[in-house]
């Protein structure tokens, strides 16, 4: 299925997602909607220091809230640093995230490919 809009078109988008085969299902989903995938991570170290020297060639992330058993918040602090907006993908509710990360944006799996990119569409207000 592909979606139609132009909300992504373009649009510069790292993944950080332990499960290979997640990462995979997302890529194409962002892929058929016109976005660009930049890199695929899985660790959160790797993912920050990513971060660190790429910043200005991501325009969204998506980022699984549980990596390796470990949480993603040092890379969602990477990313609030650089002014990089992002969504949590996860298989907790919005109860599992820790203040202050608790009414961040996020898009609950299993998620749709209609319901992720209408969450990354959703961050341009």
């Amino acid at each position: 299925m592909t979606f139609c809009t132009t909300a992504l078109q373009n649009r510069r988008i790292l993944i950080v997602e332990d499960d290979y085969l997640i990462a995979q299902i997302v890529t194409d989903f962002l892929e058929d909607a016109g976005a660009t995938i930049i890199a695929q991570i899985s660790s959160v170290d790797e993912a920050v220091a990513y971060i660190q020297e790429h910043s200005a060639t991501i325009d969204y992330a998506v980022v699984d809230l549980n990596l390796h058993g470990k949480r993603s918040y040092p890379v969602a602090d990477a990313l609030t640093d650089k002014g990089i907006t992002f969504i949590f993908a996860t298989g907790y509710g919005g109860g599992a995230l820790d203040m202050p990360y608790g009414n961040h944006p996020r898009c609950e799996k299993p998620f749709t490919q209609d319901r992720l990119i209408a969450a990354l569409a959703a961050l341009n207000g």
